[in-house]
Formats: structure tokens, C-alpha cells, sequence
């Protein structure tokens, strides 16, 4: 499927890159922050923003809930912090409503059965599959039965585990995403070289990179390797409390970063040497003789 569209932007290999904005859990369980990310994401000209959606009861694992996590809110068990930072249904109609009044698209990545029921509710346009939930067929096959678009991401997956859940979402508008989980992710484990790979062996779907490095560097790279959608995590203060706020973007490098992505094709031309009315006036003026 080599054009996917998604509300009122187009996902091809001819169009812009698209760029998915990854707020995450990096608004810390304030709706105020996750607001004020959405802002960020439109101001610096983000096509889409991104959250996770998950049921703390069944994706804590049994051994974790009762742990000590030290968090903002004092020393709680990990099963507690984990609610906190969920987002309830009002919440969420809140975070729709203004996107909606801010025209960007905004969907979520679920990390269970009954997330996905609950984002159903306000109709997102669109899913993500998370690197973590690649191997896990029931959540794969219930998006699936949607009939919607999907973002594949494809860390800590073999080529055999790419190849599974992309022959379970067969037939759907997909994009494969090429990832290395790591957060930060090493520059010498990006094995960015695998986007034309990915091209090649799967020339029926469109190829994007979800990046977890510091820096913009790769992911520009990436895009001119082949990767027509970029996703990127942001914050408002990457020294603010959250696992993923120090690898992600804030201001400056998001604002840059996509920038810059959208310069590529334009940097690239069409391959024609010719001479422009620039060269033209600089010739006249330097070279005094034409002797060849």
C-alpha cells in the first residue's frame, strides 16, 4: 500500500515526511503538561502527537506491583505510580477536544486489550504498535479488526518476529518502523543501514524509524535512507522527572528537526546538473575567460 491517509495528511513516498510527536508518559500524569506538549508539537509543525495507553493492573507484572518507586509523589509502589500517570476518560476527551481546535492528529500506542476499547471510544484514526507488544498476537489482531492505519515499531524483534506480526496486519494501510529500543539508543547499535533493507524486502509498505537517540543527526539520515515517517519523543525540560525526558527533544532540537526534514527533498533536486541564475551572475563576474 504505498499511500496511506490518515485524517488530512497523506503518508507516501512521493509526500513530506510525516512526523509523529511521542508525548508518551513524558507529561508525568498532568493533563496541564500534556496540553502544553501538544502545544509544543504544533508550534514546532509536528503532523501528529502520540500517547500510551495502558491498564496498570494487567501490565505491571505480578512481581513489580508491590515494589517501592520513588516519584514526585513520595515513595509509592510501582502498581500506584503506574495509575497515576494514566490518563481517565475525561482526561482523554479534554486532550481530543483540543487537538481537534488545534488541527493536529493525536492517537496512542495500547498496551492491552481494554486500552484499546477505551481509545475506541474517541475514534482515533489511526494505532501504533509498540516494539514491546510486537510478539503479542491477541493485541495485534484485535487492532487489526479494526481496519485502521498502523505504525509498526520493530525494536528487540528478530527478522523472523518482524515478519510474523507484519503477515498478521497484511491487507491493512501499515507502516513498518524500524527502532532500537534502548533509551538512549547507542549511535553504534542504530543500524540505520536496515531502513533501505526494510525498502527492499517489504516494497509494499511505507518505512519510518521511531529514533531513541540523542540528538536530530540520525534521524535525518534516516529519512534520507528512506524513511517517510519520523517519531521522536518530546518534553517540556529534559532535566524534568520521567525515564524518557533526558533522550527526548525538547524546543530547540524538535523545532530544528523538523525543519530540517522537510528541507531533504528540496535539498536532494532532481539530479539535473544545470547552471542557476546565481552561478550565472557569479560566472560573469569571476571568469574573466572561457576557455573551454
Amino acid at each position: 500500500m504505498k499511500e496511506i491517509k490518515i485524517k488530512n495528511k497523506i503518508i507516501s513516498n512521493t509526500s513530506n515526511v510525516f512526523f509523529i510527536a511521542e508525548i508518551g508518559i513524558n507529561h508525568n500524569g498532568s493533563l496541564e503538561n500534556a496540553l502544553k506538549l501538544i502545544d509544543l508539537a504544533c508550534l514546532c509543525g509536528a503532523d501528529a502527537v502520540k500517547f500510551q495507553k495502558r491498564t496498570p493492573e494487567i501490565c505491571v507484572p505480578e512481581h513489580k506491583k508491590s515494589l517501592p518507586y520513588d516519584t514526585p509523589w513520595g515513595e509509592i509502589t510501582y502498581l500506584e505510580y503506574r495509575k497515576k500517570i494514566e490518563f481517565n476518560y475525561k482526561q482523554y476527551k479534554i486532550i481530543d477536544n483540543y487537538c481537534r481546535e488545534k488541527d493536529i492528529i493525536w492517537f496512542a500506542s495500547p498496551w492491552d486489550l481494554p486500552s484499546v476499547d477505551f481509545l475506541e471510544q474517541f475514534d482515533i484514526p489511526c494505532y501504533k504498535i509498540a516494539s514491546a507488544k510486537l510478539t503479542d498476537k491477541e493485541l495485534i489482531e484485535k487492532i487489526k479488526s479494526l481496519g485502521k492505519p498502523v505504525f509498526l515499531s520493530t525494536g528487540m524483534s528478530t527478522e523472523t518476529q518482524i515478519e510474523k506480526a507484519i503477515n498478521l496486519l497484511k491487507n491493512l494501510p501499515l507502516v513498518i518502523m524500524h527502532c532500537n529500543s534502548s533509551y538512549p539508543a547507542p549511535d553504534d547499535q542504530l543500524n540505520l543501514n536496515y531502513i533501505p533493507i526494510l525498502k527492499k524486502k517489504y516494497p509494499d509498505y511505507i518505512i519510518g524509524y521511531s529514533g531513541h537517540e540523542n540528538g536530530i543527526s540520525a534521524s535525518i539520515v534516516a529519512a534520507t535512507l528512506g524513511a517517510r515517517v519520523i517519531e521522536r519523543h518530546i518534553t517540556l525540560d529534559r532535566a524534568m522527572w520521567g525515564s524518557d525526558q533526558a533522550a527526548s527533544l525538547g524546543f530547540s532540537g524538535l523545532r530544528r528537526l523538523i525543519r530540517d526534514l522537510k528541507k531533504i527533498d528540496i535539498w536532494r533536486g532532481d539530479g539535473t546538473k544545470r547552471i542557476s541564475r546565481e552561478e550565472q551572475r557569479l560566472s560573469e563576474k569571476l571568469r574573466n575567460k572561457n576557455t573551454l
